[in-house]
């Protein structure tokens, strides 16, 4: 009797103790990473808040940059940032989901492998290269043909932010579509849909998600290189007003520290107010990532969009 009591009762789960070792790595690795960045934020936030304390908040939202003589205005730099990844973002989303549908839905099997491991492999340039190549090269085309005073403005940085944003644009959009299930496509062409159709009305919805990734992935690389910005831009601290604006130098918050971290005394005004310009950079960086998963997480809930409509 005691023997059938005893058979009836469910066995206890043995646990795995490597797949449970696994998953506490995993986890440690995550809060590890949200560490990181709350230190670095930190950081900033200790070496840059005495900034409110030396210079006035009038100072640092004026129009002018010149620390040499007291004058920390951050407005010209955020908006030379804004511009130029404005920019790079216009010229390098279409061209970049545009190669990603070629990719994916169009070109044949032997042409896309040896145009994607290439796409790659572009990531892999130096962008110091980039700008060197941009003062060289590009930059007296801008010249030139855009009839600008001088190659070094914001439409050379913005292109040459563009041609660095469109491998991560690319390859993560390219892998998006090429996620969509099959029989998506099968029923698009089954209810007499072109292949176009498809496409349009199919494929981008349902990999919408990832394409908004592949976009704000570009759009961080954009915001956040520095050399060959700081090359390529004339680095004039100027509020680019005008229709003109992109003809014009302009400066980056990215380019004004690395061309000034160097320079300063440690402890000084301009040290305090270089890490009040990392901490704007920060803040614009998170807001634009935070919109990303916003809207990431209203598709998802959405359905991943309306198929067909």
């Amino acid at each position: 009797m005691f023997e059938e009591i005893a058979a009836r009762r469910p066995s206890r789960p043995t646990v795995n103790w490597r797949e449970f070792a696994v998953e506490q790595i995993v986890r440690l690795l995550g809060l590890s990473a949200i560490a990181l960045v709350t230190l670095i934020f930190a950081f900033l936030l200790k070496e840059g808040a005495t900034t409110l304390q030396e210079v006035p908040l009038s100072n640092l939202m004026s129009t002018q940059w010149y620390p040499t003589f007291g004058h920390y205005g951050l407005v010209p730099l955020v908006l030379g940032s804004l511009l130029v990844t404005i920019g790079a973002v216009v010229i390098a989303v279409p061209l970049g989901v545009g190669v990603a549908i070629y990719l994916g839905e169009i070109a044949p099997e032997p042409l896309r492998d040896v145009l994607k491991p290439t796409i790659e492999v572009i990531a892999g340039i130096p962008s110091v290269v980039l700008g060197f190549i941009g003062i060289l090269a590009f930059s007296p085309l801008i010249r030139i043909y855009l009839n600008a005073p001088t190659g070094l403005t914001a439409i050379t940085g913005s292109f040459l932010l563009a041609y660095m944003a469109l491998p991560t644009i690319i390859s993560i959009a390219e892998d998006a579509m090429d996620a969509v299930p099959k029989s998506y496509r099968d029923a698009a062409y089954a209810l007499g849909a072109t292949e176009w159709q498809t496409i349009w009305r199919v494929v981008l919805p349902a990999a919408r998600s990832g394409i908004l990734i592949a976009v704000m992935l570009g759009v961080g690389r954009a915001i956040g290189e520095t050399m060959a910005v700081m090359m390529v831009t004339g680095n004039a601290a100027r509020i680019p007003a005008g229709l003109n604006a992109f003809l014009r130098p302009v400066r980056t918050m990215t380019a004004t520290i690395a061309a000034e971290m160097g320079e300063v005394a440690q402890g000084s005004t301009h040290y305090h107010v270089l890490f009040m310009v990392g901490i704007a950079l920060f803040v614009l960086t998170f807001l634009i990532n935070a919109f990303a998963a916003v809207a990431i997480f209203q598709q998802e809930r959405r359905g991943g969009g309306r198929l067909l409509s």
